[in-house]
């Protein structure tokens, strides 16, 4: 298909350049929204023709870097080319780059990690300073100027909103059959002029199919015709397995007890292996007509759809694996009718998460004897990724579930630990968590009861002699006994792991 059979609208026709003559438009400096969320919908062309524009003004003396903001994670071609020309001063709000984050962790590269429901009116407010270009993937334009959002909407209506200078890529690879997927929602507003978003139902349409765009600020139109870059998910392991059976026996539990309808309640998913595990145990459990709202569409959710166990799903990207991407494009006209796109403001929005009362199930690196949880750090100043989501679901949900195996680095790492290295989700925040070992209902229990309860379930038999053996001695003799812990080891495993390879 034609660049022109996409670009609908006129005044376009004479914006349409090269993605090097786009990215010579981009000056050092600038503060740049770029598309993308989780692999999915972002620009391919422009941002490698940016690094290679900032490598040449380096190599003339002239330094060169922007600020980079995007929805979330984005792919190699974008995150990667420009982290490789050290070519970003500041990146946020997520990232999954390996190149990335190795520059934050060696201090090259300067990283804010924030709720990702909080940067549009982060940006909306003025906290982060000018937008100065919006570099953006859309699957065609309109006549009339508007934007048929790709495989993710993120950040997307804000950044066109806000920046100066807009740059379009439209990518003919996409279906465009993906055009009235999307719910654009256009009706927030700072303070004190909000108001409430008229949602009740994950399925529910309170937008509109389109992204809205001033003409006038487009300064350019480049044209991609490739596929996102997403990975393969790995099949269900043993370990996984394990964490989805404990959470669907809970999840039968909750019904049997009158706390969940027979449907459940609509399910958020964070990203990865253990994720699609569980959905695989969804998907062969004994729930029916259950919805989801949530961040990301993984494969297993194509399944649940297929299936019939799913009725709709709500999110804010797709992050597939080639072979679920071509499904979704072989049934795309099945898909569309129960798959709705928000934006990432919308998707993550802590109003509707509590109206709707979602089951949040989100993964985590460790945590602490009494629920805290550390989902961004290794050994507590190392960046993994970032909070992402989650802590937008987890304060706000119906049910709170963090799960990851017990152990971690073959068996030298103890996933739970007797005080977290680094907090995102406190303990107040944090209702269940489940390994592999087993499942801990943290509802109604006091801190050392808590303790109690996730040794005993959650730990793995190696590590859990010495966590009972930690609890005991800070029960006698620790300042406080609300949430008792001998401050001079409480981080000691950690310290251990960094000297000598373990925490054993």
């Amino acid at each position: 298909m034609s660049l022109a059979d996409r670009v609908l609208y006129p005044d376009f026709l004479s914006r349409i350049v090269t993605a090097d003559e786009a990215a010579a438009m981009i000056p050092a400096g600038a503060h740049v929204g770029m598309s993308g969320f989780t692999g999915a919908g972002y620009p391919k062309a422009v941002p490698q023709a940016l690094a290679r524009h900032i490598q040449q003004q380096n190599a003339q003396g002239k330094p060169f870097k922007i600020g980079l903001w995007t929805g979330a994670s984005t792919a190699p071609e974008l995150d990667g080319a420009l982290a490789q020309v050290d070519g970003i001063e500041m990146r946020l709000p997520y990232q999954s780059d390996p190149t990335c984050r190795k520059q934050i962790n060696a201090g090259q590269m300067q990283y804010v990690d924030i709720h990702l429901s909080h940067v549009a009116q982060f940006v909306w407010f003025g906290f982060l300073g000018k937008l100065d270009v919006a570099v953006v993937e859309v699957a065609g334009v309109l006549p009339d100027g508007r934007l048929i959002p790709s495989s993710s909407v993120g950040n997307n209506k804000t950044w066109l909103d806000q920046a100066d200078k807009i740059i379009l890529e439209v990518n003919t690879w996409h279906n465009p059959a993906l055009e009235g997927m999307h719910d654009i929602y256009y009706g927030t507003d700072v303070p004190p002029n909000r108001r409430p978003i008229q949602m009740t139902e994950p399925h529910q349409r309170i937008g509109e199919p389109y992204l809205r765009c001033d003409p006038s600020k487009v300064i350019a139109v480049v044209k991609t015709h490739q596929p996102d870059r997403n990975s393969v998910y790995a099949a269900p392991d043993d370990t996984s397995n394990r964490i989805a059976g404990h959470i669907i026996n809970f999840l039968q539990q909750e019904v049997k007890l009158g706390r969940l309808p027979a449907n459940l309640l609509p399910l958020q998913s964070g990203v990865g292996n253990i994720a699609n595990a569980v959905l695989a145990g969804l998907n062969a459990g004994p729930f029916e007509n259950l919805t989801a709202y949530t961040e990301v569409l993984q494969d297993g959710m194509l399944d649940m759809l297929r299936s019939g166990k799913l009725a709709s799903a709500s999110a804010t990207a797709l992050s597939l694996s080639p072979a679920a991407m071509q499904d979704f494009n072989d049934r795309i006209d099945f898909y569309k009718e129960r798959i709705v796109l928000r934006p990432q403001e919308i998707s993550n929005h802590p109003e509707l998460i509590r109206r709707m009362g979602l089951i949040a199930m989100n993964g985590m690196i460790e945590a602490d004897i009494y629920g805290n949880v550390n989902s961004t750090h290794i050994m507590g100043s190392a960046i993994m990724n970032g909070i992402g989501g989650s802590g937008d679901f987890a304060r706000n949900a119906y049910l709170s579930i963090f799960m990851t195996p017990s152990l971690a680095k073959d068996g030298a790492i103890s996933c739970i630990v007797p005080m977290a290295s680094h907090v995102d989700h406190t303990e107040h925040d944090v209702q269940i968590l489940v390994t592999e070992q087993g499942l801990a209902d943290l509802r109604g229990h006091s801190p050392t009861q808590r303790a109690e309860i996730i040794i005993e379930k959650c730990a793995h038999p190696d590590f859990r002699p010495a966590l009972r053996d930690y609890l005991a001695r800070a029960r006698k003799s620790a300042l406080g006994q609300h949430t008792p812990h001998l401050l001079g080891e409480a981080l000691s495993w950690h310290q251990k792991y960094v000297e000598t390879g373990s925490m054993r």
